[in-house]
């Protein structure tokens, strides 16, 4: 165990040219959020007395979406290579301390990772990887004792070279009293005509500093992004092991190559998940339920035996037991059902709680309402909330029928165990045990001729 304190340096100034977007690469997102989150996730898992980021100096939006005070910020005013990066860190560093350097668009480095890599006792450690095609790829090159001697690019390998799979990853950790000796004799001397970080590998050998080499075994942690391909194949990898893990627990995801979790997904058992979900933020899932396909649920606790049916959207609510949800149901933030409640098919409810055993099966608006118990709200029924300047509530007590195409102009109080004809537009609370009709009264007109085009 390296008993030296940890500070890590994560190199995220790129810009991603090959993307052509004008997001910096490590705030493009990945399941969910920001590659860069996905590192220091990782890396705050490991307390390190200190977190360098470096920035380049347009990326300020980087800087505001991580506004942690254990970050220190640090702006590499001209791009002159990863030696550079790194050498913008230096007069903030301990230096006794051990620094793990990060890629941040290779954001998928598991701590276990890093912390394997830090306690190699060499002068010098380098994270690298066995690959079946090492193309484009720098390798290393070991030597009798299984040291690293070189780090020889693709372009400059020899053909016995060019047979070697292993490769180097760009994530390293050294001392930082050796790096800071090091970091000066870098030239600009090669093909890229910048100062590079790798080039402290033959510096070191040259010192007799021992460089060892640490084999990552997961290939999706090394993976890095530089196009929107790259990203999309590193999300469907990540999604699918999201998957895997939670098939492991018993979860029964139908498809796991249409299964997207952009967040924290909390099963209970028996959880069945169609295809093409999304989940976002934090859900929570009671035990038996059932999700259709095409669902895309945010920030959400839904109750055991709940069947939300396909395509339906639901954000911010909560949904008790053994309720019926969609399909094609909308449920935004604020929404609050409890047990047996049934909401069908084009129905939208916003910031209102519904009680137990209570049916809005299609066609309806509830916003900014109270409604009780054993209430039946009839097809194309609508809360009127909003003059234009404020939003008002709607109470609907127990045991209420509301017969279809009904207007509640809110504010109003619809008394328990009241119906309501179909039709209606109302503006006045109804009393309890009532019947109340606002409707215009039907006419035939005998007399009437439907118009005929002249021609």
């Amino acid at each position: 165990m390296n008993e030296k304190s940890l500070e890590v340096c994560i190199l995220a100034a790129g810009i991603g040219t090959r993307m052509n977007s004008s997001i910096p690469k490590v705030m493009q997102p990945l399941a969910g959020r920001p590659m860069l989150g996905h590192l220091i996730n990782s890396v705050e898992a490991l307390n390190p007395a200190n977190i360098h980021i470096v920035i380049g100096p347009e990326t300020d939006s980087v800087r505001q979406a991580f506004p942690s005070q254990k970050i220190n910020w640090v702006t590499q005013t001209e791009r002159l290579g990863t030696g550079h990066a790194v050498m913008q860190i230096m007069p903030h560093l301990n230096k006794d301390a051990r620094l793990l350097i990060l890629l941040g668009d290779a954001p998928l480095i598991s701590s276990k990772t890093m912390q394997t890599l830090i306690d190699v006792n060499a002068h010098l450690t380098v994270l690298t990887s066995v690959l079946d095609d090492p193309r484009s790829y720098g390798r290393i090159v070991r030597d009798e004792g299984d040291s690293i001697s070189a780090i020889v690019e693709d372009r400059d390998a020899t053909e016995e070279q060019k047979k070697i799979n292993e490769i180097n990853t760009g994530v390293m950790a050294a001392n930082a009293n050796a790096l800071s000796a090091w970091l000066p004799q870098l030239s600009v001397q090669n093909a890229q005509k910048e100062l590079l970080l790798t080039d402290i590998i033959s510096i070191a050998n040259k010192e007799s500093m021992l460089v060892k080499p640490v084999i990552a075994e997961d290939k999706m942690e090394i993976s890095g992004v530089n196009t929107f391909g790259q990203l999309a194949r590193l999300e469907r990898m990540l999604q699918q092991r999201y998957a895997r893990d939670l098939q492991d627990a018993g979860v029964n995801i139908l498809d796991p190559q249409r299964f997207d979790k952009r967040g924290e997904l909390l099963c209970g058992s028996d959880v069945f998940i169609d295809a093409n979900n999304i989940f976002e933020g934090r859900v929570t899932l009671g035990d038996r339920v059932h999700i259709g396909a095409n669902c895309h649920i945010i920030d959400s606790i839904i109750e055991s035996d709940t069947v939300i049916k396909d395509y339906s959207h639901l954000q911010g609510c909560h949904v008790g037991p053994d309720s019926q949800i969609g399909p094609f149901a909308r449920l935004r933030p604020g929404t609050f059902l409890r047990k047996k409640v049934t909401i069908g098919n084009f129905v939208e409810v916003k910031n209102t709680k519904i009680g137990e055993n209570t049916k809005a099966s299609h066609l309806t608006y509830l916003g900014d309402a109270n409604i009780g118990e054993h209430v039946n709200i009839g097809a194309g029924s609508i809360t009127c909330n909003y003059d234009g300047l404020k939003k008002y509530q709607t109470r609907i007590d127990d045991n209420v029928f509301v017969g279809s195409n009904t207007a509640f102009v809110a504010p109003i109080v619809i008394g328990a165990g009241s119906t309501i004809g179909a039709g209606s537009v109302l503006t006045k609370d109804v009393e309890p045990e009532t019947l109340a009709l606002s409707r215009a009264k039907q006419k035939t007109v005998t007399t009437w001729t439907r118009p005929k085009d002249k021609d």
